[in-house]
């Protein structure tokens, strides 16, 4: 699209990979990576958009991982759920240093941490361009951040699901594996499940499907592609 084109969303769900965080790290959270991403969402907030955040937890506990290790898969998952909490902190931390108004709701409240989530309070923060962060999950074990980010996206009216991730969008194949992996610029929902394609978990995407809220998955570590994408530009996948 042309570079005067306007703006083309009101407000947004931006969902974040935990891998994302840890950067080049094998294990937990650098400060370099959320400074990276807290810049490309005040380049973002700068333009009137609205953003809801939910962040995973891939860069310290996972559920599933846990469960394989051995431990209970409803304990794992709580670990898991506990880990979203501690990216939100962090996150929140850094934006508050660049003077960004933000705000913490968790499914799981932690007194004198962070409050409840309230679906109406976060579309009152959100109008006042506050980031609301949605940490916790659902607040229950075997859904994934995925599907928080989805129903939080739907509770709060969000136009699209943005996830952003480390590559550049819905490959044929794991593109680290298979370099020759064909890159999707476009799908439908049914596309998505007859081509086995793993975007979202399917509880999830059944979610974004039955309320026909789009998913554009991207690269956040491309400067600016947040901003270029709320200017229309075609980057990533998209899911309609």
């Amino acid at each position: 699209m042309s570079t005067n084109t306007k703006f083309i969303y009101h407000r947004v769900l931006l969902k974040i990979s935990g891998e994302v965080l840890q950067g080049s790290n094998k294990f937990g959270i650098d400060i370099k990576s959320l400074e990276k991403i807290t810049k490309e969402i005040k380049l973002t907030l700068n333009t009137g958009i609205q953003l809801g955040l939910v962040i995973g937890s891939g860069n310290l506990f996972r559920g599933s991982t846990l469960s394989q290790l051995g431990i209970n898969r409803i304990a794992a998952d709580h670990i898991g759920i506990l880990s979203t909490v501690i990216n939100s902190l962090a996150m929140r931390d850094i934006m508050n240093s660049y003077s960004i108004p933000t705000y913490i709701m968790s499914s799981m409240p932690i007194d004198g941490i962070c409050v409840g989530y309230n679906y109406e309070q976060a579309i009152n923060l959100l109008s006042k361009n506050y980031v609301v962060i949605f940490s916790a999950g659902t607040g229950n074990p075997l859904f994934t951040t995925d599907s928080a980010a989805c129903l939080r996206g739907i509770e709060t009216h969000a136009d699209i699901i943005l996830k952003g991730t480390q590559v550049d969008g819905v490959y044929s194949q794991d593109p680290k594996k298979y370099p020759q992996a064909t890159l999707y610029k476009k799908l439908t929902y049914q596309d998505v499940l007859q081509k086995e394609l793993k975007v979202m978990d399917l509880s999830a995407f059944s979610l974004a499907r039955d309320h026909k809220i789009p998913i554009r998955v991207f690269n956040i570590n491309k400067p600016r592609s947040l901003y270029q994408i709320m200017k229309g530009y075609d980057e990533g996948t998209l899911i309609e």
